[in-house]
């Protein structure tokens, strides 16, 4: 690792030259198999060529104007993400955290405008949201926020899949005006919560006069088989946070709101100087269409159930294994050990996977893999869990 980059990572001993689909190749030539498309973003796989394609194109013609004037791209982006969400209004940031970040602006205006002067929001043990400030500080992480203090103030901690601790805390709270949630956690271990559970949460914010934020971040745009997880279940959140696979590999995030959340902001009052640009907004339209038009939820669907089921098969019965669980190709197996030594073990045998919190391997393979592949990531995982046992 270079020595002028600040020590914000501990990098394995790889550097990837070239990919292709859902395999990329070290400096050496060796491939290997992605399970884990760079946490969640490459999600039509490396090199894709549509995608390269209209890359080039719109770098040869037009890359940043900045949001002083109009960008038609963007605007084609809005309105597909608005159609797929049933939302109003998109804001464009260059992260997933950037649009936490908006989503909380928002809450927080709408607070004042009832004359709330100190307006919470309820967030969940264990989540994560990002590294910025207000994210950090939403987050349900120690480790994430520690050494980071004074945090930003505002959050209420509820345990996540528990509906009857958000309404004790609608009988004893008077400043709170939002909810939010993962859907399914993701960095919490692929934390997937009970059925009925989100429509629990919007008839609470309901009847309180809330906001429901879900946080879509690592659960969106087709990697749970729905192009967004909450929509397993017939709920319409008031504001969305979106980013990873959006423009998969280009950085983008996405914040879109519906009903009063739609009117919250004013020019001004929140903006971004690369949010949106023509690069990178094209190139995400051209995601979405591909999206739609392979069915690339249903072969997530699929190749999710397919690598679950096959992973109880094998694995239930190993002593080792606490949980397997997940939903689509967003995956998680659950160890009673610690396993970040996996990770090296995986690379070794040739595919990438990650470990969180210690003891959960998380597979967020590109959705776009086929049955061979699918196969080879269950064999090499359930070996190395084999192994442990």
């Amino acid at each position: 690792m270079s020595p002028h980059l600040m020590n914000t990572y501990a990098p394995a001993p790889v550097a990837f030259v070239r990919g292709e689909g859902a395999w990329l190749w070290d400096e050496d030539g060796k491939r290997y198999l992605d399970a884990i498309s760079g946490l969640g973003v490459c999600a039509l796989g490396h090199a894709h060529p549509a995608i390269a394609d209209v890359i080039s194109k719109q770098a040869s013609t037009l890359i940043h104007t900045g949001n002083l004037f109009r960008i038609p791209w963007q605007e084609k982006l809005a309105e597909k993400l608005a159609g797929i969400t049933q939302t109003e209004r998109v804001f464009f940031g260059n992260s997933g955290a950037e649009a936490i970040e908006c989503a909380l602006k928002i809450v927080r205006a709408i607070g004042h405008e009832k004359g709330i002067d100190n307006p919470g929001v309820i967030v969940m043990e264990h989540s994560f949201h990002g590294r910025t400030m207000a994210a950090l500080s939403a987050t349900g992480s120690r480790k994430v926020q520690a050494g980071f203090e004074p945090l930003v103030s505002g959050f209420i901690r509820a345990p996540f899949n528990d509906v009857e601790a958000i309404e004790t805390i609608s009988e004893h709270s008077h400043d709170v005006t939002a909810i939010m949630l993962e859907p399914i956690q993701g960095e919490a271990g692929i934390r997937v919560p009970d059925p009925g559970y989100l429509e629990k949460l919007r008839s609470i914010c309901d009847e309180n006069g809330w906001m429901l934020i879900v946080d879509e971040i690592q659960s969106g745009l087709c990697r749970t088989g729905r192009w967004y997880a909450h929509q397993h279940e017939d709920v319409l959140p008031d504001i969305l946070t979106t980013a990873k696979a959006l423009a998969n590999g280009l950085p983008i995030g996405a914040c879109a709101a519906r009903g009063a959340a739609a009117e919250a902001l004013s020019p001004g009052r929140h903006g971004s100087t690369f949010g949106g640009n023509p690069l990178v907004s094209r190139t995400a339209c051209t995601v979405l269409d591909l999206m739609r038009s392979e069915d690339i939820a249903g072969r997530a669907r699929q190749s999710g159930d397919f690598m679950l089921d096959a992973f109880r098969n094998r694995l239930d019965s190993t002593p080792v294994v606490r949980e397997i669980r997940g939903k689509g190709l967003m995956i998680g197996i659950e160890l009673d050990a610690e396993a970040n030594h996996l990770k090296k073990a995986a690379l070794e045998k040739g595919v990438l996977l990650n470990i969180t919190r210690d003891t959960v391997i998380r597979l967020l393979p590109p959705l776009i893999i086929d049955r061979e592949q699918a196969e080879q990531i269950v064999d090499v995982v359930c070996s190395l869990v084999e192994e442990l046992a």
